[in-house]
């Protein structure tokens, strides 16, 4: 159940009003979802936006594995707004539908790309151990580059940050995503 009202834009502070023409000038094109919410305290919606825009359009990542670590986090924290707007990204992206739906499901994909098992192990350790084993750590590493792994842990921050504010907020999505599977 959506929680806060949407504001009008025409009655934006100056300061909001401010925040919402450069997200919307941006490459996100506007203001929705857990920006909308936001919005409503414009220096954390201006931080959370750039943090969200170097997350999104600017690591070293590829569109494939950060798409791919954006619905692992989405599908952990069951986030249906997430996963509504990121699942046909990851797939315009490259990754594979069983992969897609396997990772909505709660169950371990069967990767074929390396990359890829390294990205969705990572992440998934991160979130349900908060934390990764030292082995793991090198393994990823060894595949994708330590700068990689920086950008991941900071990607999958900032999409946790988003995921939390859906759910807390009750931002909704426009179709009802089922997630299987222990989550906790």
């Amino acid at each position: 159940m959506k929680r806060i009202a949407d504001l009008n834009v025409s009655a934006l502070d100056a300061e909001q009003a401010q925040v919402h023409a450069a997200i919307a000038a941006g490459p996100r094109g506007g203001v929705r979802g857990p920006l909308a919410v936001w919005l409503r305290r414009p220096k954390l919606a201006m931080h959370a936006q750039a943090l969200g825009q170097y997350c999104r359009y600017e690591t070293c990542l590829p569109a494939r594995l950060s798409e791919l670590a954006i619905i692992v986090t989405g599908a952990i924290w069951q986030s249906p707004y997430e996963w509504e707007a990121h699942a046909p990204l990851a797939l315009q992206a490259g990754i594979a539908p069983d992969i897609v739906d396997a990772i909505r499901d709660g169950v371990t994909p069967a990767f074929t790309a390396c990359d890829e098992q390294a990205v969705h192990d990572f992440v998934t350790a991160l979130h349900r151990e908060r934390a990764v084993s030292d082995a793991l750590y090198a393994h990823a590493v060894e595949v994708l580059g330590q700068d990689a792994v920086i950008d991941l842990v900071g990607l999958a921050g900032y999409y946790t940050l988003i995921s939390m504010t859906i759910n807390a907020f009750g931002v909704q999505a426009k179709q009802a995503v089922t997630f299987g599977g222990d989550r906790s």
